[in-house]
């Protein structure tokens, strides 16, 4: 969001974050460290950006920083539960493909209406992130 209140009146590509066509973002990785952090796990590798259904996301690999313990299963005492996922980001806002990006916008994000003005905008007028986008897991 950050980066989206920045380029808003200063970059005419703005609008394209607003369906999906959005640049990777190295903070993806800080976030998935700070998810896996919550759930005692480290995360493998980083944050990998990918496209599931035409929708940008990013995957990621984390393993439990504690051992699965005594179990029913021999052998697995010391071993460490490891998992994947995948998240994708899904704009909720309808964006007419002729809007002029120098132009004050109205969107409509799943019913509420959104309007951005270009022209001397401040980040602050930006709604909730969810308000503009859905991030689920795809995988």
């Amino acid at each position: 969001m950050d980066r989206l209140g920045a380029a808003v009146g200063t970059d005419e590509g703005w609008l394209d974050w607003l369906t999906g066509d959005m640049p990777p973002h190295a903070g993806a990785d800080a976030a998935a460290q700070e998810l896996a952090a919550q759930n005692d796990s480290t995360v493998q590798g980083g944050a990998q950006p990918v496209v599931r259904d035409g929708h940008p996301g990013f995957e990621v690999a984390v393993q439990t920083n504690y051992t699965v313990g005594e179990s029913i299963i021999p052998g697995t005492e010391g071993k460490h539960a490891r998992a994947h996922a995948v998240a994708i980001i899904q704009p909720r806002c309808d964006v007419d493909l002729d809007a002029d990006p120098e132009k004050p916008v109205e969107l409509n994000c799943d019913g509420q209406t959104v309007n951005i003005d270009p022209t001397g905008f401040d980040p602050d007028d930006l709604p909730d992130a969810s308000v503009l986008f859905s991030v689920h897991l795809a995988e």
